[in-house]
């Protein structure tokens, strides 16, 4: 079966290790805020910006060093999906599947499809997904179907919340075979009868891309097949890796929002009368709720870092203990920054003022980026996940959403 190929990759950097990462990582992001608030007031989309990202080598730097690669901790890989969303959280989350695939192909690959897909991905081809599908009983049904034809496959279905998919070279797709076996097809953008559609209409995280993808006929070659399920009938860090980087987009948009916040009292808002004050930012009420917040934003910020290194110690080991084990820090880390994210977007007002409200402001993308992105999975559950742990020792389950 003769496919077509990803269109040809960008000129990419070579990220080396982790000092590089981070180093690299701030000085895109410095690029990036700018002109966030106007992409996300206008839903512009970010394909230049994207092409910056991509020629960075930071898409790449999750690649193991045998294949060249920077292999960066998970701590790392946090912190820098961390920075980039601060400055503009579209951007920090369009990534995050495309790592996701990677550790799918890390964890259940074979060394062929390792040596092909992770030098794609050091070449600058993006990786986006279509995971998720709406209309199901529960958010983890599947109906997309991988039939075989010949050689080859084809795949049938349609996705939802594809975020990425619309800038990518590839779509890794989850299918159900016809015995049942779930597969991640690492499907050619351009394959013939699949469809991206720009339908995402979500009041936050604007310019992901987060729309629909339609299959209808699209062949897929047997070699891009890659066992999803396997990596969740024994121990593995797909679960809790998919996880961190959600915290690590939630964490960035807690310090977006706080800096902003820092900012405007600062220079704009006015003390309020009773204080009897000349500046806002000495109002000992508005220092006191500064206080609450930092505090609750640098332990959500340390949390994620020691999250990460359980999940390193996960990855280098992974055995029952030691995946639990990342999988409850992660999900203490989600719980923070799910709830640090959505305080600092609604503080930022309440200490501002009503000037914050200004439409040229658009400030109000911070609360609106970390409510929309914080309903991927009820952060109830990792309460419940976490406590039932300690409590009751029970281990968590092994998916993609705790």
């Amino acid at each position: 079966m003769t496919l077509p190929q990803p269109a040809p990759a960008l000129s990419v950097a070579i990220i080396r290790d982790d000092a590089e990462a981070i180093e690299v990582a701030r000085r895109i992001a410095a690029e990036f805020k700018p002109g966030a608030a106007e992409r996300d007031r206008d839903r512009r989309l970010p394909h230049e910006e994207l092409d910056a990202f991509s020629r960075s080598g930071l898409w790449g730097i999750s690649v193991p060093r045998e294949y060249g690669g920077a292999g960066v901790s998970r701590v790392t890989l946090a912190r820098v999906i961390a920075i980039i969303s601060a400055a503009d959280a579209s951007l920090g989350q369009i990534p995050q599947n495309h790592f996701y695939a990677l550790e799918v192909l890390r964890v259940n690959g074979s060394k062929a499809q390792q040596r092909r897909l992770f030098a794609a991905a050091l070449a600058g081809q993006r990786f986006g997904n279509a995971l998720a599908e709406i209309g199901t009983r529960t958010a983890n049904d599947r109906n997309t179907r991988l039939i075989r034809e010949g050689a080859g496959y084809r795949i049938n279905g349609r996705k939802f919340y594809c975020t990425g998919a619309l800038y990518a070279d590839r779509v890794p797709t989850l299918v159900v075979a016809e015995d049942g076996h779930q597969y991640l097809a690492f499907v050619p953008r351009n394959a013939p009868g699949l469809t991206v559609i720009d339908d995402w209409s979500g009041f936050g995280q604007r310019t992901t891309g987060s729309g629909s993808v339609v299959f209808e006929n699209v062949p897929v070659r047997t070699e891009d097949l890659v066992s999803f399920q396997a990596a969740f009938e024994r121990p593995t860090t797909v679960g809790p890796f998919a996880q961190i980087l959600h915290a690590a987009i939630d964490a960035g948009i807690a310090r977006a929002a706080y800096e902003d916040a820092l900012e405007f009292v600062r220079t704009r808002s006015r003390p309020w009368i009773d204080s009897g004050l000349d500046k806002a930012s000495d109002d000992p009420l508005t220092i006191q709720e500064f206080g609450r917040l930092a505090i609750r934003l640098h332990a959500a910020e340390a949390i994620l870092d020691r999250a990460g290194r359980l999940l390193d110690a996960a990855t280098a080991q992974p055995d029952t203990d030691s995946v639990a084990a990342a999988s409850i820090g992660v999900a203490e880390a989600r719980a923070l920054t799910t709830e640090v994210s959505l305080a600092a977007g609604s503080k930022l007002f309440e200490l501002s003022g009503t000037r914050a409200s200004l439409a040229e402001h658009n400030l109000d993308r911070h609360w609106r980026n970390a409510r929309v992105h914080t309903l991927h999975d009820p952060v109830r559950w990792k309460y419940h996940a976490v406590g039932n742990f300690y409590l009751n020792d029970k281990l968590p389950p092994r998916r993609g959403t705790i």
